[in-house]
């Protein structure tokens, strides 16, 4: 095993454009890339629905049908630089709508099933979208929000255009429209805490990055079976369980259903999964459900990675004991890919509570508010160096101006600690810090000590606002199944983190609640409850 700081020593941009491009950044396809130049008898794509249906797509069925619907598009009007937007749950219609896109020289737009009108609407029009590809179950939430082109993957509104009959009938020949490597190939929305959800363009050569990603940080091996549980509506699902294993040449699986554990396990049975990735929340339910929920599929997986928020400690503890999978933290943004991890692939010490290292290719740094880089120990602004972070692709938001850009450093607004050893902690969000009596506290530090107790299967930390203390730490927590709440229970879990973490940091307040608002991408929103802290606080009530 290569170790983390020989990659880091050696990296070499143009060596790793050529390793997953071929160094075509001057002329390039993505489709081409993620598709035409595999074998076109190896499965690219392994799908199943929760009804029991099943289907292997291999790369060259898939390189027929999307230079069928490359053909529509062209008909559609679709030029170069156009958007295609996707309104499409796990199917193999998705990828190929998305390489079709790319074919035509167009920039696909993922729009998320469980958008409303509204949210669709924002994307669309600031995209300019030409054309959307759609199922029945999602075509009414484009009435009245979108006046463009509408393919459906079984067609009945009026005027919309039936997707596979006119595949079908369209020639199976379609030239891939050469792009180079800083032409966008995807449209992105991100939303911060403020303001409508900003766009970015992804450029082509951002694959290097996706791949670089799957190969050192998710260690994805050509013998895996991989499963990316993400979305592919998200940044995560997309960038990492289509475009990054596709550009490798390696096969990818799509779960069309609702997440269960036991679905969850059945799936890994049948595919023999051995490379997962996906968000804490689905992990904290498979710990919720016990070991014995989970024995059927231990040992099973080779390796586990998890992104989306950070990943508590005893989640990793029970990965580890119960399924003998050791499972990594990985840190990244929509904006520029995965730039944090705890690699599989390369070696270097992994401290369990700790975001892991920079991957190669990129320089980290913490600054302060004066925006000069900070010693070990002490807390800052995770930033990107841009000068020095060759896979650094992201330039700025399409249309809309940000803060971020500092001089030659990206401010990604989270607070870390760079660590003596080199490794770098995740304290939280800029705006999720509390201050409590001149002290600032980590809610993710609380959370994870309160992780600790067999009786939580979820919690949320905040600070609430306080006269005397500025904030008082305050958690909300979902107990497990057979868990009950009670005022013993609230004195219990207070005295396991004064114990665990400090006597300043513990939760002043514990309410139970039935479920965390959450993102549609599994998120935990802690913002919504401070804001109902806020309200609360400002009408003289308590929450």
């Amino acid at each position: 095993m290569v170790s983390l700081r020989e990659a880091e020593s050696s990296f070499n941009y143009e060596r790793a454009a050529a390793e997953v491009l071929g160094g075509r950044l001057d002329s390039m396809n993505a489709a081409f890339e993620c598709c035409d130049r595999h074998d076109a008898h190896k499965v690219a794509l392994v799908w199943e629905s929760d009804t029991g249906k099943s289907e292997e797509w291999t790369f060259g069925k898939l390189s027929q049908h999307s230079q069928q619907l490359a053909n529509v598009l062209k008909q559609q009007g679709v030029q170069p630089g156009d958007c295609v937007g996707g309104l499409l749950p796990r199917i193999p219609e998705l990828i190929v709508t998305i390489l079709a896109t790319w074919r035509v020289g167009g920039i696909y737009q993922p729009l998320f099933t469980a958008f409303g009108p509204k949210a669709i609407e924002h994307r669309v029009t600031t995209a300019k979208t030409r054309v959307v590809v759609t199922t029945p179950a999602d075509r009414s939430k484009l009435d009245g929000v979108f006046e463009g082109t509408v393919i459906s993957t079984d067609a009945t509104a009026p005027n919309d255009i039936d997707f596979w009959s006119e595949i079908r009938t369209a020639s199976e020949q379609f030239e891939a429209v050469a792009r180079d490597g800083e032409d966008p190939f995807l449209m992105m929305f991100t939303s911060g805490t403020t303001g409508l959800a900003k766009p970015l363009m992804v450029p082509n050569k951002a694959i290097i990055a996706f791949a670089a990603y799957l190969r050192d940080a998710v260690g994805l091996r050509p013998e895996d079976n991989f499963w990316n549980m993400a979305d592919p509506g998200w940044a995560y699902g997309l960038y990492n369980g289509i475009v990054g294993p596709l550009a490798l040449g390696h096969t990818t699986t799509f779960f069309d259903g609702r997440f269960t554990v036991d679905n969850f396990c059945k799936l890994i049975e049948r595919r023999r999964i051995s490379n997962l990735i996906g968000a804490p929340t689905a992990y904290r339910m498979i710990m919720a459900e016990g070991p014995a929920a989970a024995a059927s599929i231990k040992g099973m997986l080779r390796v586990v990675s998890s992104a989306g928020e950070p990943l508590n400690p005893e989640v990793a503890r029970w990965f580890k004991d119960e399924l003998g999978a050791p499972i990594y933290d990985h840190f990244g943004q929509t904006e520029v890919g995965m730039v944090l991890c705890n690699h599989h692939h390369l070696e270097h010490p992994v401290v369990l509570g700790a975001a892991g290292r920079a991957s190669p290719g990129y320089h980290l740094v913490v600054l302060g508010e004066d925006h000069q880089e900070r010693p070990a120990g002490e807390p800052g602004v995770l930033a990107i160096d841009r000068v020095k972070s060759p896979l650094m692709w992201f330039k700025g938001y399409h249309g809309v101006e940000t803060k971020a850009f500092v001089g030659d450093y990206y401010l990604t607004g989270d607070t870390v600690v760079l660590n003596a050893d080199g490794n770098i902690t995740f304290v939280g969000r800029e705006d999720d810090i509390i201050t409590s009596a001149g002290y600032r506290i980590g809610p993710f530090d609380v959370e994870s000590a309160l992780m600790e107790h067999p009786a939580i299967a979820e919690t949320a930390v905040i600070g609430k606002p306080d006269p005397e203390r500025t904030e008082v730490v305050k958690a909300f927590i979902v107990l497990k199944a057979g868990e009950n709440a009670s005022d013993a229970l609230i004195s219990e879990l207070q005295q396991h983190v004064r114990k665990r973490l400090s006597a300043h940091a513990y939760p002043r307040e514990i309410v139970f609640v039935q479920s965390l608002p959450k993102t549609p991408s599994g998120k935990v929103q802690r913002g919504v409850l401070r804001q109902r802290e806020v309200a609360a606080a400002n009408l003289g009530t308590a929450a």
